[in-house]
């Protein structure tokens, strides 16, 4: 009766996500949700092979063609291409690698005895915004935020004695549903802007913008998005946890108890290498010839070896502590120790491998089909046809850019084939392609954290099952769908008075055209 007492009080949105949750977890395993996925872009790019559209491919000016995967030759081709389908899959080298340092300073108990120092110097009050506020940041290293924020957030609230899958969720949260907002600029700005330009330049050949175009707004944006994500975490998310029992591995990253002198001196020897390590890596990227830097001197462009390098320096930056920790603490007798804690790792993500084996089998099919191509021309083309005011137009791309967001996942992939759609049309309404860029941030980003064809999101799955053993795509989906429906309204509203206001964008950002 107390339970049944307990969850009347949760209320009706409480009750309505524990139905998303439940008719999300009959869903099939992931793996077998892919598999059924897959088929189902056969049979539909069959069908749709024999129609012929009237939309222009914005990549090759030609009329869109959808290409059968059914036919022999496709078929042949997805076989021969299979393997390195599921090897060059670009999230399996990022995961695997990162995962392999990670378990090293586990392991070795590098990473208990630093939660623990700081959950003994944090207030319990700070850890959700703490939690969103490194996965806004982590978004300047590319991947890095959904290998070691995510896991990080659900071991913190953990220790803290509170509901680890709430430490995931807002982890999940920064990282992912505030993808655009960034207090540092990123490779996205540079990448999203040459886009933006390109299909500027379909109406005005001299059309130049600024990569960070967005770069105050984002950064406002982060503030936002902080504080919506630790009122949604406290409010909505956490009481409806709180009557979910969690148990399972938790990894032995959780044991409490004081920190003894052994670990005290391995953790300020960790700490002394690791700021060492920091200090000759600032040495060497710091000069304008450095090797860290492009052919122009650039460190934060997508070429840039340092960023290219971050999943590597991320796997250094937990093995080389992880390891002078072990050393000193005495939880590394020899070499065996490092390998069994890699070992114990890739345990963990056998699971993951299986899903993401199938995964990339979808994405390749759903690419060479060009049925993603056609529902994004053919969302922006049914929004400019409605003619809408430059209000609501501005809306119309936020929420298209969502849809269109559960199902072409990548950020870059899906503006290229909508900036030449949205941009343009906006010009002519004389919104400025800067505007334009803003709103399909903020529809690129919100839903990210509901669709279960993120190719992190089966990771996340993996991350609860840690502590739930029955978590599945529903608990996540029901877990946080709170969060991408507050995003998705109050960051576009907030957009909106940002514009009123008429708060700069960016650098040499407009919002008007001409």
């Amino acid at each position: 009766m107390p339970e049944d007492m307990q969850k009347k009080k949760l209320g009706f949105s409480v009750r309505m996500l524990e139905a998303v949750e439940r008719a999300g977890n009959r869903l099939p395993d992931p793996a077998i949700l892919f598999v059924g996925l897959l088929l189902t872009i056969w049979l539909l790019s069959w069908l749709f092979s024999y129609i012929s559209f009237d939309v222009i491919d914005p990549r090759t000016e030609d009329p869109l063609v959808i290409h059968n995967q059914l036919s022999g030759a496709a078929l042949t081709e997805f076989l021969s291409v299979m393997v390195t389908n599921f090897s060059h899959f670009h999230p399996v080298g990022v995961v695997l690698v990162a995962m392999m340092g990670i378990g090293v300073a586990e392991h070795t108990g590098f990473i208990n005895s630093a939660l623990r120092a700081l959950l003994s110097v944090t207030s319990k009050r700070f850890l959700t915004p703490m939690v969103i506020c490194a996965g806004i940041i982590s978004h300047s290293a590319v991947d890095a935020g959904y290998v070691l924020v995510i896991p990080l957030g659900g071991v913190i609230f953990y220790a803290a004695g509170r509901h680890p899958l709430t430490g995931i969720a807002a982890a999940f949260a920064g990282v992912s549903g505030g993808f655009s907002a960034n207090f540092l600029p990123s490779s996205l700005d540079p990448l999203l802007q040459g886009l933006s330009q390109a299909g500027a330049r379909i109406l005005d050949p001299d059309v130049v913008l600024n990569p960070l175009n967005n770069y105050f707004f984002t950064s406002a944006s982060s503030v936002l998005i902080v504080g919506l994500g630790w009122y949604v975490t406290e409010k909505i998310v956490e009481p409806r946890l709180r009557h979910i029992e969690y148990a399972g591995d938790s990894g032995g990253l959780t044991d409490m108890r004081a920190l003894q002198p052994a670990e005290h001196k391995g953790l300020r020897a960790a700490g002394l290498i690791f700021l060492l390590s920091i200090a000759v890596f600032i040495a060497t990227a710091w000069p304008s010839d450095s090797s860290w830097r492009d052919a122009s001197g650039d460190l934060t462009s997508g070429s840039a070896p340092i960023m290219r390098s971050i999943v590597s320096l991320i796997f250094l930056m937990f093995v080389i502590p992880g390891c002078v920790y072990g050393i000193v603490a005495g939880t590394v007798k020899s070499a065996k120790d490092i390998i069994d804690g890699m070992t114990k790792a890739m345990h963990q993500m056998a699971y993951y491998l299986v899903i993401m084996f199938f995964i990339a089998q979808f994405v390749y099919a759903f690419g060479q089909s060009n049925l993603g191509v056609l529902l994004a021309l053919q969302g922006g083309a049914v929004l400019k046809a409605l003619a809408l005011p430059s209000t609501i137009t501005i809306i119309g791309v936020v929420l298209i850019t969502g849809f269109i967001n559960l199902f072409v996942g990548s950020s870059s992939a899906k503006w290229g084939l909508l900036a030449p759609i949205f941009v343009p049309m906006m010009m002519q309404l004389g919104i400025s392609p800067d505007l334009t860029q803003a709103a399909y941030r903020i529809g690129d980003s919100s839903t990210n954290i509901i669709t279960p064809l993120l190719p992190y999101f089966p990771l996340v799955v993996v991350y609860c099952q840690r502590y739930v053993k029955h978590a599945g795509i529903g608990t996540v989906t029901a877990m946080m769908l709170p969060y991408s429906i507050a995003f998705l309204v109050m960051w576009t509203l907030f957009l909106l008075l940002y514009a009123f206001v008429g708060l700069p964008l960016g650098v040499q950002a407009s919002y008007v055209y001409p």
